[in-house]
């Protein structure tokens, strides 16, 4: 008798029975991710529809402020200010609607099988915001590619690379964690959404990703100061433009992004069991 291959979650669950220390935590924090990037190979739709808007933005609001040089970026190329917060932008889009995968799974009874595994709650949202790094990553890649392509001035080192996609998936687990709050505190799907696309927009206008610190009032520097992505901009910027300096040290930029990415995981896996209920 042939018996029926176990589904993604079924997989999962088996994957996540051993204890162990940090080892065993992350391992579980990584089947997790591995069966929500799963999902994305069955449908890759949805990157390919987000990757419209970054492109958007390059091809069209770049080309165009360039042009008028309406925005004072000093000896830096608008295209080249432009293009690291472009790239923090698509991955914040991407992440920010990553809790959508909760809801869906307590509707369809999946989420109860993770609860009563021995994976920790902090695990679940972990692997969970890893995903949305692998998401982040795409859109990364599509955005270097179009600002090879359109002339930006960009650093190839290899340890930069790698910094460049260590930050990229930094910034994506803070949203996805922020998300996965939200859709736990909400819990319906109409809600989520409209909060999602009410939040995304002030994240993005009050960061440094399309005009600098220096040209905003005071009071939107202060909103620029507490927003995580203001900080992914910054370290991108320096890892990825040849000539490019930051607002704020590069350990500043890093430290920023691992705390908040630690503090909101941990909110989220102190709320993950709300997804039951």
């Amino acid at each position: 008798m042939i018996r029926p291959e176990p589904d993604a979650s079924q997989t999962a669950l088996a994957n996540t029975r051993a204890p162990g220390g940090l080892g065993d935590y992350l391992r579980k924090a990584l089947v997790i991710a591995d069966v929500e990037v799963r999902k994305l190979r069955h449908d890759p739709s949805e990157l390919i529809m987000r990757a419209i808007q970054p492109i958007l933005w390059m091809v069209v609001f770049g080309e165009v402020f360039s042009r008028t040089r309406a925005i004072p970026t000093g000896d830096l190329p608008y295209l080249d200010f432009l293009a690291p917060g472009i790239i923090a932008q698509s991955a914040m889009f991407v992440a920010i609607f990553g809790g959508m995968s909760i809801i869906w799974e307590r509707d369809l009874g999946i989420v109860h099988k993770f609860l009563v595994s021995p994976t920790p709650r902090t695990a679940l949202a972990l692997g969970k915001s890893v995903a949305g790094g692998v998401r982040a990553l795409s859109q990364a890649i599509i955005v270097y590619v179009l600002a090879c392509i359109m002339g930006v001035h960009l650093n190839w080192n290899p340890l930069n690379l790698l910094a460049v996609a260590t930050i990229v998936v930094l910034g994506a687990v803070v949203f996805t964690s922020f998300s996965l709050i939200i859709a736990l505190l909400v819990k319906t799907r109409e809600r989520f959404v409209g909060i999602g696309q009410v939040l995304t927009m002030p994240f993005f206008f009050a960061s440094s990703a399309i005009y600098p610190l220096e040209v905003m009032p005071i009071w939107l520097k202060v909103l620029a100061s507490i927003n995580p992505l203001t900080y992914q901009v910054d370290a991108l910027r320096v890892l990825m433009i040849n000539g490019s300096t930051g607002s704020h040290p590069l350990w500043m930029d890093f430290a920023v992004l691992i705390g908040t990415a630690v503090v909101l995981t941990f909110i989220a896996g102190r709320l993950y069991p709300r997804a039951a209920t």
